[in-house]
């Protein structure tokens, strides 16, 4: 159930970030310029996990290093800002499930275990590192932000306040770069874990299928790709983050719940850690939009009839 959750939110948020950039480029053709961008990283994928981690190496750098120069400048003023804050409401709680998928893409690092070196050591250095630095830079940015809240009252679109009028077109390039990275990474994550689960028939063996000349599994890369472009000509993108949110926060409770059973010789955090990340997952679920809600109960619904369905197959085959 937590790779079923996982291949929904994360197909949800590639169609999602797929139509923001186009949005970005070109409004009145987003639908249609989305599909090409899933098109195109799908095959960045499919061409290997090399290209695909230097080309994101790439993105990473000019997006976080363009963040920091527009910020950078304002923090200064940042001190008068944390002066006179109200008590935040449920709201905060509300838009923190939503935007939740954009913090969720540090774990699916693991899933990458069979094509890097050295995984026990590679992956948890590469999860909290990634983690790390993401935080900052999120910190000096919502620093860099405040004094200009407290001025004029939150925008539609807050970065821009930092650079003014004539720079937008600054904002715009990071953004772009910024969501065909993710795309990128949410691309390969998915296909990862599509292939372990059809090893286990949890979902149709067909997409185990490895490439000779890559190592990656190229039936999983293909029909991923598929997928978030059948979302992105079909469905609203609003709606989309609350299916991705659902399902995102679904999955993590889930992982934190199975955590909690891990042999504490393999265990590298407290016990308590998964217990708050499960009581938080709840939380978060909860609060969400109820159109969001709908969606994750019937998406869950249909996959127990289909992991039901899937296990029977199985234990008729062997018997």
């Amino acid at each position: 159930m937590a790779g079923w959750f996982f291949l929904t939110g994360k197909t949800g948020s590639a169609a999602a970030i797929a139509l923001i950039a186009a949005t970005y480029l070109v409004p009145d053709y987003a639908r249609i310029v989305a599909a090409g961008l899933i098109a195109l990283f799908t095959a960045v994928v499919i061409s290997g996990i090399r290209t695909t981690a230097a080309l994101s190496v790439v993105i990473a750098t000019v997006v976080i290093g363009g963040l920091l120069v527009v910020a950078l400048p304002s923090l200064p003023q940042a001190g008068m800002a944390f002066s006179g804050q109200s008590t935040p409401g449920l709201g905060v709680l509300t838009a923190a499930g939503l935007m939740f998928f954009a913090f969720a893409g540090y774990a699916r690092m693991a899933t990458l275990g069979e094509e890097v070196r050295e995984p026990r050591k590679t992956l948890p250095r590469a999860i909290v590192g990634a983690l790390a630095i993401v935080l900052a830079v999120y910190a000096v940015v919502g620093v860099a932000l405040l004094p200009k809240f407290q001025a004029s009252g939150a925008p539609d679109a807050p970065l821009e306040v930092l650079v003014g009028g004539e720079s937008v077109a600054i904002i715009i390039a990071l953004a772009v770069l910024a969501c065909a990275g993710s795309l990128l990474a949410i691309v390969a994550g998915l296909s990862r874990t599509g292939l372990q689960m059809a090893r286990n028939r949890d979902i149709p063996g067909l997409l185990s299928r490895i490439s000779e000349r890559t190592g990656g599994p190229l039936v999983a890369e293909i029909t991923v790709g598929v997928a978030a472009i059948v979302l992105v000509l079909t469905t609203d993108p609003l709606w989309l983050v609350g299916l991705s949110s659902t399902g995102v926060l679904a999955y993590y409770a889930i992982g934190h719940y199975s955590a909690l059973a891990q042999p504490a010789s393999e265990r590298i955090l407290p016990t308590a850690v998964p217990v708050i990340g499960l009581v938080f997952c709840v939380l978060l679920v909860a609060t969400l939009p109820l159109t969001s809600l709908l969606a994750g109960l019937v998406w869950s619904a249909l996959g127990l009839v289909w992991f039901v369905l899937a296990r029977r197959g199985r234990h008729e085959v062997s018997s």
